[in-house]
């Protein structure tokens, strides 16, 4: 079975919101909100500055707290290890939304909480997520973190890279290289 991640090149990624938007288009995010959002991050002291640009997303962690705090089991991790949530059984209780150290969930306007889903629908039918297929740099990779012959497996071993909130210990399978 795959396990699913993401691979973001920061030396590549312009900042342009593609990704961002082919995600609302693909998946009928209401006017307003967002499953992912570009960040610019400087870091450093002047004259010594370091500017990331990074798409982020919900993190599809290893070691999910929104799924573990759910009290009707709407979030759940599905093959490949995609956390999705099942509209039909949220509350709208916001739990997960709190547990996340990503911020990376949205109540939608119909009362349940929404987010990424890696486009697994795309992925049932052998294509990538809307977002890494529009990217105009080729700043995003998707594929199976297990399979050593993949793209996102040979650049995480040839490649510095890092995750957000490690300190966290979600274990997130979105990965930014550096």
């Amino acid at each position: 079975m795959a396990r699913y991640g993401m691979v973001i090149d920061t030396q590549r990624c312009v900042g342009c919101g593609d990704c961002v938007v082919a995600c609302q288009t693909e998946n009928n995010v209401p006017v307003g909100y967002c499953r992912d959002w570009i960040v610019q991050d400087v870091q450093g002291l002047f004259p010594e500055l370091y500017m990331e640009i990074r798409s982020e997303r919900c993190n599809h962690c290893e070691n999910p707290p929104c799924v573990r705090c759910c009290p009707t089991g709407a979030s759940h991790v599905v093959e490949g290890g995609i956390v999705l949530v099942d509209k039909d059984k949220c509350t709208g209780c916001k739990a997960c939304i709190a547990a996340c150290p990503y911020d990376a969930r949205y109540v939608h306007p119909e009362g349940y909480v929404d987010k990424c889903t890696f486009c697994e629908h795309r992925l049932k039918e052998g294509l990538l997520p809307a977002c890494v297929e529009v990217c105009p740099t080729h700043a995003m990779h998707f594929g199976d973190l297990d399979d050593p012959e993949s793209e996102v497996s040979k650049l995480l071993k040839t490649r510095h890279h890092h995750v957000l909130h490690p300190e966290a210990g979600t274990k997130p399978k979105v990965f930014y290289l550096t």
